[in-house]
């Protein structure tokens, strides 16, 4: 139960906001990744040659990627604390591991579609003057490049955030179509972010339902701010 003056509802609509937010970045940075020339997919320093051409285009497009991981801390805040009185130890556990890994985000150097220490790799192989100079910054290139292709642990832990959050979702205030819709997300994105060197544009499966899984929370917990001093029912 909550009452009518319910210090939670502001929280409630700045996730619904949130969520809104995050879907418009990641679906104007997938238009630009359909649209715009991608960069060489190797060779570190054909990779520097093309950030160092479009450098502008590139910086918009790393944070593009990168951005939404604040709103998406906003965004399970929201819901851990919307779903803490149907399972309080559930909800701090997969409350945490979400929150976080999309926080840890910031520090991982790339973001799956490049990384914008690419960008400071690429001025100083452009100022370096012979081979020998631009060795250790084509090597760095290419590491990067590397690690974008490598499944990494945070994109796991931001995936099974995604599947605990929906799995108490389930028990109320939420629909279960949307609940459903996120634990279907969570699994299948667990499994791409796993298999992501192997699965080419399959992997596009997950994104699209982390889009439609967002957009249809945001909506959600736009809906349920109004009504935060009242009692929250499970929903069909």
């Amino acid at each position: 139960m909550q009452d009518s003056s319910d210090p939670w509802r502001p929280l409630y609509r700045a996730g619904a906001v949130a969520a809104a937010c995050a879907v418009v970045l990641y679906v104007t940075a997938l238009v630009i990744f359909a649209t715009t020339t991608a960069p060489p997919d190797s060779g570190g320093a054909a990779i520097l040659e093309y950030v160092g051409a479009h450098r502008t285009g590139y910086i918009v497009r790393q944070l593009l990627w990168l951005t939404p991981s604040l709103f998406l801390m906003v965004v399970f805040l929201a819901l851990t604390v919307a779903l803490r009185l149907h399972g309080r130890s559930f909800a701090a556990v997969a409350g945490l591991i979400a929150v976080v890994s999309w926080a840890v985000s910031f520090a991982w150097p790339t973001t799956g579609d490049g990384s914008l220490a690419m960008v400071v790799l690429s001025d100083r192989y452009a100022a370096a003057g012979t081979p020998a100079d631009r060795a250790p910054y084509v090597a760095g290139a290419e590491l990067l490049s590397a690690l974008n292709d490598v499944p990494a642990v945070i994109g796991v832990l931001q995936t099974l955030g995604i599947f605990l959050v929906a799995i108490l979702m389930l028990r109320g205030v939420f629909a279960k179509p949307l609940a459903w819709t996120g634990v279907a997300t969570g699994a299948i994105g667990v499994i791409s972010e796993i298999l992501r060197p192997v699965l080419g544009w399959a992997y596009a499966l997950y994104g699209v339902l982390l889009f439609v899984w967002l957009a249809w929370t945001a909506l959600a917990l736009w809906r349920l701010s109004p009504s935060a001093g009242r009692p929250l029912r499970r929903r069909s």
